[in-house]
């Protein structure tokens, strides 16, 4: 059947449109039968790219039945693409019906659906998973023509990203001619993305844009900076900086990277213009569905100027009256960066405007360091899961409480996918008895007992069991939530129960933007009151730790290599002591100094994203300009310099210096605080090989410090064995305690497989019981089976998630190959002094810790 796109394309006549040569591609490759992946930038099209030559089909031959299916990360979003996609349908009178399934879809929507499906479904991959879990699945999906995966970029990498792969494969099973669709905005891995979305049986064609989309790039400078920076020491000083930069008529998401410093941002903004309280509003997921949805129709309406938001807004609601972005810290990722730039200006071609606003002055290098790399077309990959035994026992027994499967066709289903390509007969059988006779540990429990065969197929009789399971559908593990309640009923949002467990009746706390009183908690509800008396107890969250990720790193090293060769060029090969003080503007070579510009990655004029290899970049690194974040720092690593040194691209710098706590050793690889992390501990475990000592470690972004004993004869013991793979997971198991940390990951391990039941809605089981119930199981596990194969991925999660040994290994290869350049130094250098406030920041002290910098800054002074 000839399919016509006229109706498309008439459609987009009456709005005075053009299509764009990547929405007319996917639709002849969508209509030819082909799968594959679009990546354009943000605010493109990409959504009509991917929908229309579906709907161009139902056009054709309109029938009864889901016909697409369209897979979104955020319930936030599926509003937005659903009232995308009901736009020309209604204006044309297409009689195509389209509705949304998510966990805010109301029971009674969901049983119609389940009876009667729409010709077009947004969901997220959990409520796939549910969908497939009721019986009917073959008649439910026997219409279905296409699946769009869309922001695959935020889904590949996780289990969710597992789990809609196997949701997937299933679908597959029931439609072998299922076409499907990747969408995405900043990927570097392309081609791994687009086979892992559309599976190992077919072949993916990748569609790019050649729009043009430039990201204008300014930062928000202090007029001075000290010349021992830490973490956080700028941060809120910098609020009134902030407003005055701004413009309250300019549609504006200020972005930060935690919900706690959203809330205090929201805060410093509604205390320094109170008068504007209306046109400034929080927004992240912890407030209720309610008010956030209302928010973002403020902002879609005008209403709302300014909103301080966290990754709740990074993906792709559409906000077109967003004109400018604000990003609060470091955002560690370059992918992260372009995403949260492309909220504004949201229509293709559009130029995103981002105000970057530093927490601590050595971030302005890294920002310095974004400009490069986005100049450079550069951006991150985003790897599948590699067998994440949990997702799979879960989506078993998922298939099981639906219509059941058949284990061996099952298997060759599985093995189609990316995530389970070499999933082994024996690891297959053991999943198979673990859900059919608990596995040789819990047979003696009925509950573990899921799965019966019964002629030939793998099935859940039980319907107790199969209710609980489909509560405990998803992979998302987080501490246990407590909701927020006003005494009259009205929700407000939810909290981590580790933050409620601190509090006590009358305390006062500050969330969702309001002054809260504790009043009672109560099955695991907190009921507040309003009230006036202040507070500046304010929520923290887990998972507020990012790391740079290792393309940033790469071009941090780079710029630090840069930067050196510019303090030498302005003050030739000798530092004097008081060079930092002199480094302003004009100090610079004029043919040196350059300005906030705009800046068009290579892969935006058509090339595409690539991973290149360090040679690569290399060859292309060639700055021309000292852009004004560097003039901004250029007296601290002027000082850097003087006290120690900056170190090459090609050099490891290891500074050594004594206090009265001990004997300091500061190593600086520039690879991300994890890395670091691993690395610290695995240093330390070979010193004390060699010579034995307690050691304290603390690490960031650019390096690690270990704290040993006053003379600790750290560069008498150094040898190249430090950058040894030989025994390495035997070296990080001896250096932590690998089993606390593989205990701790087995509790989200447990929640996935289905081991502990939550509890059912309005009587949840506290994080107490959780862990008590995963400690048990742990233990059992460890006596009994020490093989389980959930305990070696929980073991596996803590070493390449948590440590990320991978990278361990290439930075270790890496630091092999450079000279490593070993400097004594009489007090903490400016790159080392943060690593010295994150130890100080972890001690009880009656003290303030600006108090004890102060102190310390003092005495060096007097020295």
């Amino acid at each position: 059947m000839v399919v016509s796109l006229t109706p498309i394309t008439d459609y987009f006549a009456t709005r005075g449109w053009q299509p764009l040569a990547f929405q007319a591609e996917t639709w002849a490759a969508y209509l030819s039968g082909r799968s594959g992946l679009v990546q354009v930038p943000t605010g493109s099209g990409k959504t009509y790219g991917a929908v229309m030559g579906a709907i161009a089909e139902l056009i054709a031959q309109p029938s009864e039945g889901l016909h697409l299916l369209y897979i979104t990360p955020l319930r936030a979003l599926s509003r937005d693409i659903e009232q995308a996609i009901k736009a020309p349908i209604e204006a044309m009178n297409w009689g195509i019906s389209v509705e949304s399934r998510t966990g805010d879809t109301s029971s009674s929507r969901k049983t119609k659906q389940l009876k009667q499906m729409p010709n077009i479904l947004i969901t997220t991959p959990e409520s796939l998973a549910v969908m497939l879990s009721y019986k009917g699945g073959a008649k439910r999906f026997k219409h279905l023509q296409a699946v769009i995966l869309d922001e695959w970029h935020e889904l590949m990498s996780s289990k969710r990203g597992t789990q809609a792969e196997l949701c997937l494969g299933q679908l597959r099973s029931l439609q072998p001619t299922l076409r499907t669709w990747a969408i995405s905005a900043t990927l570097g891995n392309l081609a791994e993305a687009a086979q892992t979305a559309v599976g190992l049986g077919s072949e993916p064609v990748i569609i790019r844009a050649d729009l043009k989309r430039d990201t204008v790039i300014k930062s928000i400078r202090p007029e001075s900076v000290d010349t021992f920076p830490w973490a956080g020491h700028l941060g809120l000083r910098m609020f009134e900086t902030l407003i005055e930069a701004l413009d309250l008529e300019k549609s504006t998401l200020i972005f930060t990277n935690t919900r706690n410093h959203a809330e205090r941002w929201y805060q410093a903004l509604n205390f320094a213009l109170p008068e504007e309280a209306k046109s400034i509003a929080l927004h992240h997921g912890s407030i209720d569905v309610k008010e956030r949805e209302a928010i973002e129709a403020g902002v879609k309406s005008g209403d709302i100027k300014w909103v301080v938001c966290t990754s709740s807004l990074d993906l792709g609601v559409d906000f077109q009256p967003v004109e400018r972005v604000v990003q609060i810290g470091s955002p560690k990722n370059l992918a992260r960066l372009l995403q949260r730039a492309g909220r504004s200006a949201h229509v293709p071609e559009g130029t995103s405007e981002v105000f970057f606003l530093p927490t601590n002055a050595l971030e302005l290098l890294e920002i310095s360091a974004f400009r490069r790399g986005l100049a450079l077309g550069d951006m991150e990959t985003r790897r599948p899961q590699h067998k994440p035994y949990d997702v799979l026992v879960q989506h078993l027994v998922t298939l099981a409480c639906g219509d059941g499967f058949e284990p061996q066709q099952t298997l060759k289903t599985l093995r189609q996918t990316v995530a389970y390509a070499d999933l082994t007969d024996e690891e297959y059988q053991w999943i198979l008895d673990f859900i059919e006779t608990g596995g040789q540990c819990l047979g003696a429990y009925p509950r573990y007992k899921k799965v019966v065969r019964e002629e030939g197929l793998c099935q859940v009789s039980d319907t107790k069991l199969a209710r609980n399971h489909r509560m405990g559908i998803g992979t998302i593990t987080s501490n246990t939530s407590v909701k927020i309640v006003y005494t009259n009923r009205r929700e407000i949002g939810t909290v981590e129960e580790a933050f409620v467990s601190r509090l006590k009746k009358g305390d006062v706390f500050f969330f969702a933007g309001r002054q809260l009183e504790y009043f009672q908690i109560k099955d695991m509800v907190l009921y507040v009151k309003s009230t006036k008396r202040k507070s500046t107890v304010t929520p923290s969250w887990g998972g507020g730790q990012m790391a740079i990720s290792d393309t940033l790193s790469h071009h941090l090293r780079r710029e630090v290599e840069w930067v050196r060769e510019v303090i030498k060029e302005v003050s030739g090969s000798a530092f004097p002591q008081s060079v930092e003080s002199t480094f302003d503007e004009t100090s610079f070579p004029q043919s040196l100094v350059g300005e906030d510009h705009a800046i068009t990655p290579l892969n935006k004029r058509g090339r595409g994203h690539s991973c290149r290899t360090p040679d690569e970049h290399q060859a292309d690194y060639k700055p021309e300009t000292a852009n004004a974040e560097i003039l901004t720092i250029a007296p601290i690593l002027a000082a850097q310099q003087r006290l120690s040194t900056l170190p090459r691209a090609d050099e490891l710098l290891v500074e050594s210096c004594k206090t009265r706590e001990g004997q300091h050793l500061y190593v600086f690889p520039f690879e991300g605080r994890f890395v670091h992390e691993g690395l610290g501990f695995l240093w330390g475990y070979r010193f004390a090989k060699q010579k034995t000592a307690t050691f304290t470690i603390s690490v960031n972004d650019y390096g690690f410090e270990i704290l040993g004993p006053k003379g600790y004869p750290y560069e008498d013991l150094f040898s190249s064995a430090f950058f040894s793979l030989e025994n390495l997971a035997d070296d990080i198991r001896a250096s932590l305690n690998i089993s606390e940390l593989t205990q701790r990951q087995f509790r989200g391990v447990a929640q996935v497989a289905g081991l502990v039941f939550k509890g059912y809605p309005g009587s949840r089981k506290t994080s107490s019981q959780l862990q008590v119930s995963t400690s048990l199981l742990y233990e059992v596990f460890t006596k009994y089976e020490p093989d389980n194969l959930l305990l070696k991925q929980a073991e596996r999660e803590v070493l390449q998630d948590q440590l990320e040994t991978h990278r361990l290994t290439q930075t270790l290869e890496r630091l092999d190959q450079r000279s490593v350049v070993w400097q004594e130094t009489k007090r903490p250098s400016p790159l080392a002094f943060p690593l010295l406030v994150e130890r100080l920041n972890s001690r009880m002290s009656n003290e303030t810790l600006l108090e004890r910098i102060q102190r310390m800054k003092d005495l060096w002074e007097q020295r």
